[in-house]
């Protein structure tokens, strides 16, 4: 039971319709339109949409011909994912001056830990102020809500949304969620949500209600979690943000190589291997390394910063331009690494700006194969010519 002595002061902060608020931070002739997000072909797909337009029935991840066809009057505005990530760092910089312990959970979504500051300056005063903060030097709207914990705040904010802001007092928490929809409960998917309307469940106070060994038996260990969360309990700590994580993999080859086929094709697998980690990880990266080793043991890197992205497509074209630097010397090489740093939480998996409906239904078979199979199940074609043969005789 959580007491008043150790009671902590949660934020959640997210950054409202971010792509959208920065076509119209670029444009203020779109403040106040419909705006769709996204591929400009009807092949295309609704990367994000403004409220404007949701009265209509447009959301994410919608084809683009529907979404035309439910709202005409929208303006349509093609992506800009390095204008996205420079902004959001822009306001991860605001965040990390102000705040002592803060978490990227995305490149729009953020917790601050708050607690010990209500004995000095008060929490509900620093939240305001930082969001006018953000509000004035990056001129992007931000919503945001203090809690005792990180599930109430980032309810609250969702249901405070656009530009707003919501307190809840401690030990409200269950009375606060106990109006709204199953839905809106964090970890209750369409699925989910599916079973409990037929089980009569509509509202979190109904799913609260129903004792803890029914939700085990119905749903397993996720049932037992949806019982805590509809009381309100959520003890998950707010993670330091850092963006030195990487995710990254290297071979040494058997015998140093000059084959700059083989090289290529194993640039290739590589940078494939790391990209779907990345996204079984649900994380995106700001950053992509390569790494040659000569035979002579001398070691080269060359990096490159990126829009924030888990795109196979994008990163192996940063990859291979990388090597193209890298490889500067008619050498043997020894060592072949890719290396992605500045992980953030996301799962922008594709790139919804240019890529078609049936290039994203692709590339979820294609992890979706991995996933089930293996991550070496499927590669593209260069990366599959790299054959037994050539393993045996090249990589340890």
């Amino acid at each position: 039971m959580t007491t008043l002595a150790d009671r902590r002061f949660i934020s959640h902060l997210d950054l409202d319709t971010f792509f959208v608020s920065v076509a119209r931070l670029d444009n203020s002739k779109l403040i106040g339109r419909p705006v769709i997000v996204g591929g400009l072909s009807d092949r295309g797909i609704v990367a994000s949409c403004s409220y404007e337009t949701r009265a209509f029935g447009v959301h994410t991840a919608m084809p683009m011909k529907i979404a035309r066809r439910l709202c005409p009057a929208a303006e349509i505005v093609s992506g800009d994912f390095d204008r996205y990530s420079q902004l959001s760092r822009d306001v991860t910089e605001v965040i990390r001056e102000q705040v002592p312990l803060y978490e990227k959970t995305g490149i729009d979504e953020f917790y601050a830990d708050l607690t010990g500051m209500d004995r000095y300056f008060g929490c509900s005063l620093f939240m305001s102020e930082l969001k006018q903060r953000i509000n004035k030097q990056i001129g992007l709207p931000i919503s945001y809500a203090l809690a005792s914990n990180k599930l109430i705040s980032k309810v609250a904010t969702n249901e405070n949304k656009p530009n707003g802001h919501k307190e809840v007092p401690f030990g409200t928490e269950r009375e606060y969620l106990a109006p709204l929809v199953v839905q809106k409960l964090p970890g209750v998917g369409e699925k989910t949500s599916s079973l409990l309307r037929q089980m009569g469940v509509t509202t979190i106070k109904i799913l609260s209600e129903i004792p803890q060994p029914m939700m085990q038996s119905r749903f397993g260990k996720p049932g037992i979690e949806m019982h805590r969360r509809s009381h309100g309990i959520d003890e998950s700590p707010v993670i330091p943000y850092s963006e030195q994580k990487s995710i990254g993999t290297e071979e040494i080859f058997e015998n140093d190589t000059i084959d700059i086929q083989f090289l290529h094709r194993e640039l290739v697998r590589m940078t494939e291997k790391v990209s779907f980690q990345l996204r079984q990880q649900k994380k995106l990266c700001g950053c992509v390394t390569i790494k040659l080793r000569y035979s002579d043991f001398n070691t080269e890197t060359k990096q490159a910063v990126i829009s924030y992205t888990s795109s196979d497509d994008v990163l192996l074209q940063t990859a291979k331009e990388l090597f193209k630097k890298v490889y500067d010397r008619r050498q043997l090489v020894r060592l072949l690494g890719v290396r992605l740093s500045h992980l953030v939480q996301g799962q922008y998996q594709i790139n919804l700006f240019n890529d078609t409906v049936e290039n994203i239904r692709l590339y979820q078979a294609m992890d979706h194969i991995r996933n089930r199979f293996g991550e070496d199940a499927v590669h593209r074609s260069i990366a599959q010519q790299l054959n037994a043969i050539e393993k045996e005789r090249y990589v340890r």
